[in-house]
């Protein structure tokens, strides 16, 4: 892989880095390293500090560490899932860090390289995986997922109205040859949607291909069951800032830092707290950090991005 081909402009990218309060001497963690655009950012901060980078993406993994090259005695890279990061800051025999943060997009990389399967705009094998090594595709998703297994994916993670017809045409196709392309699928769905819907709307596999990449590569799990673990992570007066792409993420990430902020379950009409949970820290952000105008005239793809952040409390 050329340095060239993984290109990625890092979205909210100094609003995310200025939301950790870098400390010359602390330790982070990129979570979603990707090209290493946030992580490059973060490097320039460090004194005697230290970055660990974590992608699942090969592609990520090879770029990023070509892109932070000059910062290499303050940089580990590590190929993994951030599900992970505290068995991987275990293994780096790290107990705690001053900062983490998430970058929830698809890469520019990744939507614009054809052969990953990600984009409805160009036909290729149906892939969509971020690890490559994992061995469910969107073309297994596709071919043997249940109709009503289909329709609630759809539903639920494309938040597309006509789920239910798309997954019926999707499983009508099926039946007569595998479908293995993203073109394929791009018009199976185009034929699942009113003439008059696709006429007002934007592209009609938009909502359905970012379902079947959120189930292939299992996002929203993955992310709902982290964020406490990240939380925990933190040092005292350590921050996770996370930026989100979709409602579906945005709403995960305000729900998890709120609980996490105020965690009591005694009815409001107790005069004291009895349920003994206590609280790990603040939201920082109560509204979402949004792009400016500048970046939006600039990079078309942040328009919907949204940065949250919680810090640790200092007991």
């Amino acid at each position: 892989m050329e340095e060239s081909t993984f290109v990625h402009k890092s979205v909210l990218l100094y609003e995310t880095v200025g939301s950790l309060n870098i400390k010359p001497g602390g330790l982070y963690v990129d979570g979603t390293l990707g090209g290493g655009g946030h992580a490059y950012e973060v490097c320039k901060r460090l004194g005697s500090g230290k970055l660990i980078g974590i992608d699942q993406d090969a592609d990520a993994i090879e770029a990023a560490g070509k892109r932070l090259l000059p910062f290499q005695d303050k940089v580990t890279i590590v190929r993994s899932n951030y599900a992970n990061i505290k068995e991987v800051l275990k293994e780096l025999e790290i107990e705690g860090v001053d900062g983490i943060y998430l970058d929830l997009g698809v890469s520019s990389y990744q939507l614009d390289t054809a052969s990953r399967g990600f984009t409805y705009r160009e036909d290729a094998p149906l892939d969509m995986r971020m690890d490559q090594r994992n061995d469910v595709t969107a073309a297994h998703i596709i071919n043997t997922y249940s109709e009503m297994e289909l329709y609630r994916i759809i539903r639920d993670y494309g938040e597309d109205n006509f789920a239910k017809n798309i997954a019926k045409h999707i499983v009508r196709a099926r039946g007569e040859h595998p479908i293995e392309t993203t073109g394929e699928l791009a018009e199976i769905i185009k034929g699942a949607i009113p003439a008059r819907v696709r006429a007002t709307g934007g592209h009609p596999a938009k909502r359905t291909f970012q379902a079947i990449r959120i189930e292939c590569n299992h996002e929203l799990e993955v992310l709902e069951q982290s964020i406490d673990t990240m939380i925990d992570l933190l040092n005292p007066g350590g921050r996770l800032s996370i930026i989100t792409f979709h409602s579906l993420e945005d709403r995960i990430v305000k729900s998890r830092f709120r609980l996490n902020e105020n965690p009591c379950i005694c009815p409001h009409d107790f005069p004291v707290c009895v349920c003994g949970r206590k609280s790990k820290g603040k939201v920082v952000s109560r509204k979402p950090i949004l792009p400016s105008e500048e970046e939006l005239e600039e990079n078309s793809r942040s328009k919907s991005a949204k940065l949250r952040v919680f810090e640790r409390g200092q007991s």
